[in-house]
């Protein structure tokens, strides 16, 4: 079967198609010996032969882990100081890879998956997946601060917001739920400290439909073929 390059890159779960994408300008990729470097390029998956890094590529069983994250611990699949990243708390023979990012202590839900179309089909902006988060500020929101969150300010020169912003507690204005489609690096973060909040302690409790109801931090689950399939139909 012949198929755009990056897009078997990502069948494969060797990054998402952007990341593919880097991989091949870079000249990281071969098919049958021969370096690749167009965007564009198409693969015959029958026929050819492609390598990474010099290494073989081989397809491998999709997977996909929810995990609930818990503190201290990093969102890479390797690290330089020996520190323990969410990879090693899933066994697992399979090379996976997290969907997104969560901070050294933020916790919550993370997808970890080998299938880079389900990790584009859940981070890109375009297909609009609800991200929601618990927040602990250092201080009470103000109504005004929470209505120009709302309306939207820029970060990184573009227009950001959330789309809703509750008070699970009554009377107590300082722990806050927000809901964004946004999965920029620090992006919940940055929205507070633009006026001048600090985030305490920051908690993503739902992915789209994804929660970590029952399961303890630490723990893991397989996500079922139907949340996959209902995921990969959406817009």
């Amino acid at each position: 079967m012949i198929v755009r390059l990056n897009k078997y890159l990502a069948e494969c779960g060797i990054a998402s198609r952007r990341k593919s994408d880097l991989l091949i300008s870079e000249g990281r990729v071969k098919i049958n010996g021969k370096p690749v470097f167009e965007m564009g390029a198409k693969v015959d998956t029958d026929k050819d032969e492609v390598l990474i890094d010099g290494e073989k590529l081989l397809t491998r069983k999709k997977v996909y882990y929810l995990l609930n994250k818990p503190k201290g611990v990093i969102t890479t699949t390797s690290d330089d100081k020996n520190r323990t990243t969410v990879v090693d708390l899933i066994p697992t023979s399979e090379k996976i890879f997290p969907v997104g990012r969560l901070d050294f202590n933020t916790t919550g839900v993370l997808i970890l998956t080998n299938d880079g179309n389900f990790s584009n089909k859940l981070t890109h902006p375009t297909n609009g997946i609800e991200i929601e988060y618990e927040v602990k500020l250092d201080r009470e929101l103000s109504k005004e601060d929470k209505e120009k969150l709302l309306k939207g300010i820029y970060l990184d020169r573009r227009k950001s917001k959330f789309t809703s912003i509750t008070f699970p507690k009554r009377n107590v204005y300082h722990f806050v739920r927000v809901i964004t489609v946004e999965g920029r690096n620090h992006f919940v973060k940055r929205m507070f400290e633009h006026f001048g909040y600090r985030v305490k302690d920051l908690s993503r409790i739902r992915f789209g439909k994804f929660t970590t109801k029952n399961l303890r931090k630490g723990e893991f689950r397989l996500l079922t073929e139907k949340e996959i399939k209902f995921l990969m139909k959406q817009k």
